[in-house]
């Protein structure tokens, strides 16, 4: 999940396909991200890295008066989006979604005054320069909204899929690198955002329950879901025959030790990062 040309191909099909369960593994996070950033009105909103487009349908059934564009990089899973914005009553608010790169996107006459990403932003090329184009392409004083992982070892399911990983493999990208945990240390992404152009970032730390499985075959549910979705996945698709058979016997154990009345919730810790652009 590092590479821009992974989420235009195959890691994106694969979101795609699975974007119930990434919404329902996400849900905690995208109530507390949402609920901050409607927290003040706003008129334009971008929401950067919209994946399936929950986040962007949540906030224009927030602001009915707004507009909400969500882009992204995957066809793939716009499509999810656009599905899910046809099947909407037509007083939740215009909401529309492009296939662009967020670092070089813009549209003639819209400024955002609001921009927000789940989980988006730490998969920038080059985040300092995404970051300086986004703060120029906003109105005078936007708010800024994202989140993003905290360290692996903050994260009860990082750490245990990295258990079952060749050493190294789990490890995660150093600061400015694309990938999961990019945005882990708060310092790194202040010194980003400050350089950019933003200013006044504030990191609060939000830990959520990732649910990964539920019901009566939860474990099995969370299974398939990893087998798909994440460093798991990646592993298991580079394994053959008895190597494969062994890795995913084991993940089943760890699955089942997380099994807590009939829920694989893991526990997952996050920053929600707040700024503000120039004035």
């Amino acid at each position: 999940m590092t590479e821009k040309l992974e989420w235009e191909g195959r890691v994106g099909r694969s979101w795609a396909g699975e974007w119930r369960r990434t919404d329902r593994s996400f849900a905690a996070l995208t109530r507390r991200l949402v609920a901050a950033a409607a927290a003040e009105p706003f008129a334009r909103a971008l929401d950067i890295g919209c994946g399936a487009g929950e986040v962007s349908l949540a906030l224009a059934e927030r602001r009915p008066d707004g507009q909400v564009v969500g882009v992204d990089v995957s066809e793939d899973l716009l499509s999810v989006a656009r599905d899910r914005a046809q099947g909407r009553a037509p007083d939740r608010g215009s909401v529309w979604f492009e296939c662009a790169d967020a670092a070089a996107w813009s549209r003639p006459g819209f400024a955002p005054d609001l921009l927000v990403s789940r989980h988006g932003v730490m998969f920038f090329a080059d985040p300092m320069a995404a970051f300086a184009h986004l703060a120029a392409i906003a109105a005078p004083g936007a708010r800024l909204a994202f989140t993003c992982f905290r360290a692996a070892a903050e994260n009860e399911w990082a750490r245990g899929l990295a258990s079952l990983l060749p050493d190294g493999a789990g490890a995660p990208p150093p600061p400015g690198q694309p990938g999961p945990f990019a945005f882990a240390n708060p310092d790194h992404v202040g010194q980003v955002l400050g350089r950019a152009g933003w200013r006044d970032a504030t990191f609060e730390p939000v830990d959520f329950s990732y649910l990964a499985g539920e019901g009566a075959e939860a474990v099995e549910d969370a299974l398939s879901y990893f087998l798909v979705i994440g460093p798991a996945a990646r592993a298991a698709a580079q394994l053959e025959g008895p190597a494969r058979a062994d890795f995913i016997t084991r993940l089943r154990a760890l699955l089942a030790g997380w099994e807590n009345g009939g829920r694989i919730a893991p526990q997952a810790a996050a920053w929600l990062v707040e700024a503000r652009a120039p004035g």
